[in-house]
């Protein structure tokens, strides 16, 4: 069976630094962090009290009242990501075959918000069991999927997928799969998270799992410095929409990229930290490489999971060298959540796109708040610290990791 060619027709994004592609991407190059005082809770008890919010995000000027009472907020940014990247495909929903278009979501949490507000309303109320009615499919992660299909009429593959931080990586290759197989023409795919509330800000700090730098917010995410003392949540969302290649052509569509390849393994090692020496990142690159046919020294850009915690940290960089060899000193690396802070099951979608649009514009994004190299990272490794790098890049790929032991990578290339 001959494997059916998949492009990017479409991008949307909805993020801490830029509520557009362009802003987001503007930002991106910039060296713009995302981080300040929360401002979604009072976190004056809190042990983090900053985070990487969409800023100035009222749901009013998105949806009309009644719509945003139905959707949890990580719904309502997946429904503004989504749109985003649908009007910049210039999809004409009566010249698809909808049969043929899909929606395939990823969330890590999904409605958290929802849920915390209904149990607090329920132990308010004495115990009497009174629910919202729109508890459950406020709440349940799969529900973006649904909205979105909902929407523009999608009645192909439609399913959320779960896998922590890879979530979203997770549904973009599985949207590639299905193309490349037949089985859907079009996908509307990305990611959407919105956990910056007092049982997701405070579950992460009990596992000592993001940063306090309170004094200095935005200098907090510091990806490879040896100062790093976690990560900083984000919220926000990033879509992306694939399409068969002879199908974009043939109705006169943009393309950004090829999507030649995509990876998933596990690590099978820990509930939330990587194998030491990275064995399972190792192979899920060696995977996506080997999947898009593509040879290590054809990689230009690595957007990596960088997520500025002290064992992360180490691990990717040495699986990189152990796939790469002596290559790994000659590509770019950079981790974009120096500036977004950590999306959560979002994070995927949202690398994707910077990696999309480094092959675009052929700018790699920075990893900023780099102060002190740490002694067991190789400062050898280009890490584009501190400002964007100009270079051609033909090939990019985005590794996302999540707590279980979950990777995915993708890999996007420009079209020949």
């Amino acid at each position: 069976m001959e494997l059916k060619r998949v492009v990017v027709t479409g991008l949307g994004a909805f993020t801490p630094i830029g509520k557009t592609i362009d802003e987001y991407w503007n930002n991106l190059v910039q060296g713009v962090s995302g981080a300040a005082p929360i401002t979604r809770f009072d976190a004056t008890h809190f042990k983090s009290k900053f985070a990487c919010e969409v800023k100035d995000y009222n749901p009013n000027d998105y949806f009309d009242r009644k719509e945003a009472r139905k959707l949890d907020m990580f719904a309502q940014f997946a429904m503004i990501a989504a749109e985003q990247a649908f009007q910049d495909a210039r999809i004409d929903t009566q010249a698809i075959d909808q049969d043929m278009a899909g929606v395939i979501w990823g969330a890590g949490i999904g409605g958290i918000i929802t849920f915390l507000n209904e149990t607090r309303s329920f132990v308010k109320n004495n115990e009497v069991p009174r629910f919202n009615p729109f508890f459950i499919p406020k709440m349940i992660s799969d529900i973006a999927a649904g909205h979105i299909s909902m929407k523009y009429g999608f009645r192909g593959p439609n399913y959320g997928t779960v896998s922590a931080c890879a979530s979203s990586t997770h549904a973009i290759g599985n949207a590639f799969d299905l193309i490349r197989l037949g089985k859907a023409k079009m996908f509307i795919t990305g990611g959407s998270e919105a956990a910056i509330n007092e049982a997701g800000v405070g579950g992460f700090n009990a596992m000592q799992a993001i940063s306090t730098r309170n004094d200095d917010p935005t200098t907090a995410s510091r990806p490879f410095d040896k100062g790093r003392d976690g990560f900083v949540m984000g919220e926000g969302a990033g879509s992306l929409v694939l399409e068969e290649y002879e199908h974009a052509v043939k109705r006169g569509a943009k393309i950004y990229c090829e999507v030649v390849g995509t990876g998933m393994t596990a690590d099978a090692h820990h509930l939330t930290a990587p194998h030491p020496q990275g064995l399972g990142a190792q192979k899920v690159m060696a995977n996506a490489l080997k999947d898009g046919n593509i040879k290590p020294e054809e990689v230009d850009y690595i957007n990596v999971h960088g997520t500025s915690t002290p064992l992360g940290d180490i691990a990717e960089p040495l699986a990189i060298q152990k796939v790469f060899g002596d290559h790994a000193y000659k590509l770019n690396i950079s981790s974009t959540k120096s500036m977004t802070g950590h999306l959560l099951g979002a994070a995927g979608a949202v690398e994707s796109i910077a990696s999309i649009l480094a092959i675009k514009n052929g700018i790699v994004p920075p990893t900023i708040n780099h102060f002190e190299d740490d002694p067991e990272i190789d400062s050898k490794l280009n890490f584009t610290f501190n400002k964007a790098q100009e270079r051609s890049v033909k090939v990019a790929l985005s590794n996302t990791f999540g707590f279980g032991g979950h990777n995915a990578s993708v890999v996007f290339k420009a079209l020949d």
